[in-house]
């Protein structure tokens, strides 16, 4: 079972999200949770991006902090117009990591 969490919106944002459940036929609390998932997701991508671009964790790293696999986060990295930072130390890590 969830937690409830409360907090205060403008008007204009509770009007966007009744446009949208309103859209997508949906209730408002429906809504939220999939914009509030969606944003936490996009957050978790770019702190992930972040750290793996000055340096500080592997691709393989970044993919485990995003829940995302390998794959996509290689993706994400290309369409962002990170470079890949790929040493060998780094294969060897996560050669090691997929054998886990």
């Amino acid at each position: 079972m969830g937690v409830t969490i409360t907090t205060r919106v403008s008007k204009e944002i509770e009007e966007k999200i009744a446009r949208i459940a309103n859209k997508e036929k949906l209730d408002k609390s429906t809504v939220i949770r999939r914009l509030l998932s969606d944003a936490l997701r996009k957050w978790q991508i770019e702190q992930a991006l972040n750290e793996y671009k000055e340096g500080k964790i592997t691709l393989a790293k970044a993919s485990r902090m995003a829940e995302t696999s390998l794959r996509e986060m290689m993706q994400i990295a290309a369409e962002a117009g990170v470079p890949f930072q790929y040493s060998i130390e780094d294969l060897r890590k996560d050669f090691e990591a997929a054998k886990e």
